[in-house]
Parts: C-alpha cells; structure tokens; sequence
C-alpha cells in the first residue's frame, strides 16, 4: 500500500466528470497497484489499476465470479440479482459457457459482414443530418442513432419504440448523473434499476407477441433466433429472454454511441492524428482501437472472489469485490508506450476495452463495424468540424461517457 497521506478516491463519480483520473491511476499503478478503496456504505473493494492483473482476474472466472454479487460496485438484492442472473455478463461458467456457445453464431464475423452495406447506408443517413443542420449536439441527435437503428432493424424492434429503449439503456448506465437521474447519488442504483426493469417488461411483450405471431421462415431475424436458443437444456422462457434482451441492447446501444463520441472527441482535440486520418482513410480500423484503448467506454467490471486467492501479491478473501479498472489497464505503461498520447497508428494495440477471456465481449464484431464505417463515412461527408460549445462528461465512475458534444460541421 502506498503512504498514508495518499489516499485518493476513486470510487467519488465527481472526479470523472471533468476527465478520467488518469495522473491518479498512474501513481497507483506505481505505489499501491491492488488498492484497497471504501464505499459509502462502509465495506471496501480492490481496485486493480494494472494490465496483467484485470488479465489475471478475466481469465479465472472460477475464482472471480460475475454471478456472486452482479458486475456493479453497489450491492444489489437477493432479488435483483435473481431477476439478472441470465444476462450473459452475470453468468459464470458451465452456464455462461453453454448460451454463449448457442448465441454466437449469429455475432461470427462473416455473419456481421453482411450488414456492411446497410449500416454504410444508415451512417449515410445520419451524417447528412450534420450537414443540414450545420450545429448539432452530436452524443444524442446523431451518435446513439447509429445503435438504435441497426440493432432495431436486426433485432425488429419497431422503429416508434427505438428512442424509448435508448433512454432506459442510458438511465441503466447513467443514475449517478442529476441530469439523467434527477436524485442521483453516489451509492444510488434506484434508477438504473428502473430502466433495467422497464426494458425487461418491454422485452417480455416483446417475446410474448412473437410467440403469438411468429415470423415465416425466410422473414426471421435476430429477434427470432434469440427466441429459439435454450438455457439449461430447455426454451428460454420470456422473462429469461427479457433479461437477455436487456443486456444486448444496452450493451449495443451505449457502446457504440459512446465510442463514436468519445472518438470524435478524440480527434478534435488531437489534430494532428485527425489531419493524418484524413490523409490516410485506411488508417480508420487502428484509429478506432486507439479510440478505445484512449477512451473505453467502460471505466471498470466489478468481481467477487469465489474463494481465497490472490492478486498481484494481495491476499484476496472470498466475499471481497474486485474491480477491473480499464480506464487504468488500457493506459499501463508495461504494455503500452507513451500511453498517454493519442496514436492512432499504434501496434500493437492490446487494449482490454471489450474484454479478455470468458467475457470477451459478444457484439465486438458489430461494434467494430459501426465504428470503422462512421469514420470512414465522416471522412467522405463532413469537412471542417469544431467544436460549437464545451463538451459535458456524464458524472459516473461506471459509464466513461459524454452527454453532450455540440459540434459545427459542413460538407467536403
């Protein structure tokens, strides 16, 4: 542990909401690198700010479990937890194991491929909206289009529904924020809660309608086939899929509407690497991993300990939480040099933004596509871009997100 009068928070959302505490994960990595940080509520949990250790703990889910106590900081109940417990991203092995195995056929990459065309199309769409408007606030009015469209076209979800599912996605990942939550508070989870349990209800009607009147066979879609994939040996029942639905399409939604804004931000304020993209459009698959390792969308994943262990050469008791600190791990200066700068031609680029093992993320695939084909588009559409006022960060020590980004653009 590092010296007494050294003892930053980094639980407090409040020193996110100007930037990640990237100078403080740095001096952890060196004094303190499994930190031992209080809660609210009195208990504590171990922050792991290095690479090797957010690897160590992601490739022992026997030993870390996602199932025990959720994948958020703040206890949740016996019945919240029961309510999740078939979320892929709560689900420890053999469960976690066997519907992973069943879903991810339909997020292969040749799958995914296939959707090129069209979400080049509805990148398209989205950016001419830019040009016509000429200032416009870019996190919401355009970002969090791109999710909500494809996923609503793969998954069907009728088009009048799409915003509505986007705002209980960024109540889930934003309470600690008063202008999301209007009571928000540090240890409060009462309103992603509510957002949880609204797109759940949602997702059971949505099961339930499609049951009642299912799809011919050469009309089905994502939607279906979700529908048809078994958990412990028999059909998901809808509220099973409920719960499932919640976590893709959050998952969906808010990745990629923050990645693309956290990325736009990126480029603006490093022009150097935006005029270098220009120069080079080939370069957007890298400048997307740099935009990730940069800004992950995720600041941590919570896990418990199974059992005792150790970490880094920390004793771990069974029952203690750990936290894989991304925002920390992806800027570690082991793996990465000069991870501070913004390079997007840097190779190797081993970030853990989606991931590492167990877990590695289900939708990185589609993920990287919206990513790459926005860039590319942006590149062709869009000109000069500024920024038109100051952007404004969500207050959380979870969601590494922007909520506002206003921005003038014109056309090439």
């Amino acid at each position: 542990m590092g010296p007494d009068i050294y003892n930053p928070d980094i639980y407090d959302p409040d020193i996110y909401q100007a930037a990640a505490p990237y100078s403080i994960f740095a001096q952890l990595r060196r004094e303190s690198p499994v930190y031992r940080q209080s809660l609210p509520d009195g208990s504590f949990y171990w922050a792991l700010l290095c690479y090797s250790d957010v690897v160590d703990v992601s490739r022992r889910p026997e030993v870390f479990s996602a199932e025990i106590g959720g994948v958020v900081l703040e206890d949740q109940s016996p019945e919240q937890l029961e309510q999740t417990k078939n979320m892929l991203l709560m689900m420890d092995p053999p469960r976690h194991s066997g519907l992973r195995q069943q879903v991810y056929p339909h997020f292969r990459p040749r799958q995914i491929l296939r959707l090129e065309d069209r979400i080049r199309q509805i990148c398209g769409e989205i950016l001419a909206q830019g040009i016509e408007r000429e200032e416009i606030e870019f996190v919401h009015d355009l970002a969090a289009q791109l999710p909500a469209q494809v996923l609503g076209e793969l998954m069907g979800i009728p088009i009048d529904d799409r915003a509505q599912i986007n705002r209980w996605a960024e109540m889930m990942t934003g309470s600690q924020d008063p202008d999301i939550n209007p009571v928000a508070d540090s240890a409060d989870v009462g309103t992603a809660n509510e957002g949880s349990i609204a797109m759940a209800l949602y997702g059971m009607e949505f099961a339930k309608e499609r049951r009642a009147n299912p799809h011919h066979e050469d009309e089905t879609d994502l939607g279906d086939l979700l529908l048809a994939t078994e958990v412990d040996d028999r059909e998901m029942t809808d509220l099973e899929f409920a719960y499932f639905f919640v976590q893709l399409v959050t998952a969906g939604n808010d990745t990629t509407r923050t990645m693309l804004s956290s990325g736009l931000l990126a480029l603006l304020e490093n022009p150097d690497q935006f005029s270098a993209l220009r120069a080079n459009p080939a370069l957007c698959g890298s400048a997307l991993e740099e935009i990730l390792r940069y800004a992950p969308p995720l600041h941590y994943f919570r896990r418990t300990a199974a059992v005792d262990t150790e970490i880094g050469g920390q004793s771990i008791t069974a029952g203690e939480k750990v936290a894989m600190m991304y925002s920390s791990a992806n800027r570690d200066e082991i793996v990465f040099i000069d991870p501070d700068r913004f390079d997007i031609t840097r190779t190797p680029n081993p970030h853990l933004s989606f991931g590492i093992g167990e877990h590695f993320c289900l939708g990185v695939h589609l993920a990287r596509m919206e990513g790459r084909v926005f860039l590319e588009e942006m590149l062709k559409q869009w000109g000069n871009i500024e920024l038109a006022a100051s952007p404004r960060r969500q207050r959380s020590n979870l969601n590494n997100a922007l909520k506002s980004l206003p921005i003038r653009v014109n056309s090439r």
